[in-house]
């Protein structure tokens, strides 16, 4: 147990410890697993479907493909799309590592691009200057839900003959200049992990205007069998079914759909509160903390993770003891990220190290990722900021 300047042993903050990213999950999303259990149809069937047409129209994409992961969505874009050996695709090293391992996945080279200090997005100018002959493609990450500069980067990527897939695992909500993240780019993976905004348990979403991309990446996700191959075990009976690509199996299930069609019926709701959250945090660590800077103009903030930058020097401590001591007062929290090109792999294959991307090593030396989800009551979200202050003062 922690002790004050006094000696006297200071007790955690909270009795129970609250779980960094718990999801919101209401009676109607158990009702449906309930009766998707009963149906006896647990795999891709009606209500995936269902979910895909749900999710086509919040965004505005003429197609939404319903997957087991964002990942598997970035890796049937750049599949899709052609890309491969000795191929280079540009990306942020301010993302999780499946955003440049599925570049790799396809046999191409990862390229990263510093990011501005202010949006933790990637640099249009950073991004120009990495573009080379072999450059194919673009993968913007939205981080923490905030909309990339668009316009700058698809302005490359057109005088370039770049594609640009967009890797919106934090963006659900957001908007550019009047689009929903979703129908901007070539494609976009959306993420429903356990933490994310709009929540499967794990799944994923691809979006796309182009008929021509859309069937084939329905067609890679499912083995590469032929167009509704999923219904051969349907009502209508035994459907024939080829085999015209070495697919891969990336389908969503309806045990998931049922979950994802209930809180993407909320997700307006949900971003409400997030908001709300957002607002008190902003409110009590003002002037203590590098705050995360406000949504630019004309976009929306999906508000998906509220990042402190720390100050060490004046903190008198480290990220790792601050997120300790967050710990030991049972608060969960974490870390959006390591920058990329420090881990291993990267700096191995790569050649990368500290000093290559700056404003990303500078980030990911100082962000803690706080607790913020629709499921925290207004009692856990003291919890944490009276925590979060504790630490300050000690």
């Amino acid at each position: 147990m922690k002790r004050a300047a006094s000696g006297k042993a200071l007790r955690p903050r909270r009795s129970e410890f609250l779980v960094f990213g718990a999801p919101l999950i209401t009676e109607a999303e158990i009702r449906e697993v309930e009766d998707t259990l009963r149906s006896g149809w647990l795999g891709t069937g009606p209500k995936t479907k269902r979910f895909e047409s749900d999710f086509a129209a919040y965004t505005g994409a003429r197609h939404a493909i319903a997957l087991n992961s964002c990942t598997a969505g970035l890796h049937l874009a750049l599949d899709a799309a052609g890309i491969g050996p000795g191929d280079e695709v540009i990306t942020t090293p301010m993302t999780f590592c499946a955003t440049a391992n599925v570049i790799t996945h396809v046999g191409a080279t990862p390229v990263f691009a510093d990011v501005d200090p202010r949006t933790m997005n990637l640099d249009p100018d950073a991004v120009a200057k990495a573009i080379t002959p072999r450059t194919k493609a673009l993968i913007p990450v939205h981080f923490a839900g905030r909309p990339c500069d668009m316009e700058a980067l698809l302005d490359l990527a057109a005088k370039h003959r770049l594609i640009v897939i967009e890797d919106a695992a934090h963006a659900t909500e957001a908007r550019y200049h009047g689009l929903k993240v979703g129908s901007i780019g070539d494609m976009t993976a959306f993420s429903f992990y356990a933490t994310k905004n709009v929540v499967t348990g794990e799944g994923g979403m691809l979006t796309t205007h182009s008929d021509h991309w859309a069937e084939r990446i329905r067609i890679r996700s499912l083995h590469g069998l032929s167009k509704d191959a999923w219904k051969r075990y349907s009502s209508d009976g035994f459907q024939p079914y080829d085999t015209l690509y070495p697919g891969y199996k990336y389908n969503m299930m309806d045990l998931q759909a049922s979950l994802g069609i209930h809180q993407l019926a909320r997700v307006q709701e949900n971003l409400a509160r997030r908001e709300a959250i957002w607002r008190r945090y902003d409110e009590a660590f003002e002037g203590r903390f590098i705050l995360p800077a406000p949504a630019e103009p004309e976009t929306v903030h999906a508000r998906h993770l509220y990042t402190l930058l720390l100050e060490p020097e004046t903190l008198g401590m480290g990220q790792l003891e601050f997120l300790e001591a967050l710990r030991a007062e049972n608060i969960g929290a974490g870390v959006h990220f390591v920058a990329l090109h420090l881990h291993h792999y990267y700096r191995q294959r790569l050649g990368t190290k500290r000093g290559d991307f700056p404003n990303a090593e500078w980030i990911s030396d100082r962000t803690v990722s706080l607790p913020l989800s629709p499921k925290l009551s207004d009692e856990d979200v003291e919890d944490v900021i009276a925590a979060v202050l504790r630490i300050s003062e000690r």
